[in-house]
This record gives structure tokens, C-alpha cells and sequence, in this order.
């Protein structure tokens, strides 16, 4: 695992092998000592109930997508990042690009330039290779994962749905900024993946908002366990 990890960071297994990756204390402790770790983001869509994603006739996005959401998308990873996904989310987006074609919405512009960006994925089940351009797969608990990319990587981490993952990390405290991008749905009768559920409490602090489109709210939050 320790090589493995080590390629998914760009950091020398020799480095690595100093050390077997310690526990979920001692992680925790060196975050809190060194204020250069890499920011975590967890990046979700929701309706207004707190749903993920909905069955019946809903469409992506749950049809409430413009040219303004598809554009700030697209300028989110203008940056150099690191994706980090749990195996469930990877089979799906996997699943999707496979399928789709070229006029679909699972290949808007920021989708394909998320998929090219490195990518680890977290998972104890899935084998090299796999079928994202740049990604790793790590074995091992996410939590000890994670705190490890948050120390070693040199550009930020972001995670877009990966439900449980991200609702340990942030039971972990390595979730930096929980950005949620709202739409004007209600979905009580066909909503999947409730987000939060099954997860601990938080405070959020509201760090930035806007308005997109005139009716999508992204809200970006810096949360703390309650």
C-alpha cells in the first residue's frame, strides 16, 4: 500500500517505507500542527431536500442546468488538483462515460476535464487498470488515505459526490470546505442518495455564495463537528 500511496502523491516510496501510515490520532495531530496540508473540498449537486440524485422522470441536473452553472463548473478546475473517489462513485462515472455520447450530458465541458485530471481512487476492491486517464487506486481506509494526501500533495483535493467517503472524512475532520451546489427541487417522493444521512453533526460556517443562472445557490462551508 505504502508504494501504491506514495505513486498517488508523487512522493518517494523510499520516503514512505520510513514510516507505516500511523493511526487516525496521529494523523489528526499533525493536521492540526501543519497549516501547509493540502484543502479538501467535498463537492455535491442537491435538491433542496437534501438528495443527491432522483429517479423517475428527472433529468441531470434535475433539468435546472444554464450556461452560467456549466461555465463556473468548467472554471473550477481551471486549476491543478487531485480528485479523489470512493470505488462506488468511479463505477458510476465510469459506467456513464462509457455509455454516453458525445452530445450527452455526462460530457459537458467540465465533466471530461474533470475525468483527465490525476485522480486517486479509494477502494479495496477495484484493480489497475482502470478506465480514467490519470488515476490510482489506493487500498486502504480513506481516512488514513486521505490524511495522508492531505500532508504530502502539492496542489488542493477535490472530491465531487462520493457520499460515504466524504461523510467519514468529514467525521475525521479532513473535509476543509463543503461546497454545495443547490438546485430548486424538491424530490420527496423520488430522491436517491440522501447526502448527509447517517452522518455526524456540524456547524458550518458560510465562507462564499452566489447565484447561478438566477435560481441554482452555490454554498461553500467550512464545517466543524458539533
Amino acid at each position: 500500500m505504502q508504494d501504491k500511496l506514495a505513486a498517488a502523491i508523487n512522493i518517494s516510496p523510499t520516503a514512505m517505507s520510513l514510516a507505516v501510515i500511523p493511526s487516525l490520532y496521529l494523523h489528526l495531530t499533525a493536521l492540526e500542527e501543519n497549516d501547509m496540508t493540502a484543502t479538501y473540498t467535498f463537492d455535491v449537486f442537491s435538491s433542496l431536500d437534501g438528495y443527491g440524485a432522483a429517479s423517475a422522470n428527472w433529468t441531470g441536473y434535475w433539468g435546472k442546468q444554464g450556461p452560467e452553472l456549466l461555465d463556473h463548473r468548467l472554471a473550477l478546475y481551471d486549476t491543478e488538483q487531485r480528485m479523489v473517489f470512493g470505488a462506488n462513485t468511479y463505477r458510476e462515472f465510469s459506467r456513464m462515460l462509457a455509455s454516453s455520447t458525445e452530445e450527452s450530458e455526462v460530457r459537458d465541458p467540465w465533466v471530461t476535464r474533470m475525468w483527465n485530471m490525476p485522480a486517486t481512487v479509494v477502494s479495496t476492491t477495484l484493480e489497475e487498470p482502470l478506465n480514467w486517464p490519470n488515476a490510482t487506486v489506493v487500498s486502504g481506509d480513506a481516512v488514513d488515505v486521505v490524511a495522508w494526501l492531505k500532508e504530502e500533495s502539492e496542489v488542493p483535493l477535490r472530491s465531487h459526490g462520493s457520499l460515504s467517503l466524504n461523510r467519514a472524512l468529514m467525521a475525521a475532520g479532513l473535509v476543509d470546505r463543503v461546497q454545495v451546489t443547490l438546485f430548486p427541487v424538491i424530490t420527496g417522493q423520488t430522491g436517491l442518495n440522501a447526502i448527509f444521512q447517517g452522518g455526524a453533526d456540524f456547524d458550518l460556517e458560510l465562507v462564499e455564495n452566489r447565484t447561478l443562472d438566477g435560481h441554482i445557490q452555490e454554498l461553500i462551508y467550512r464545517p466543524t463537528l458539533h
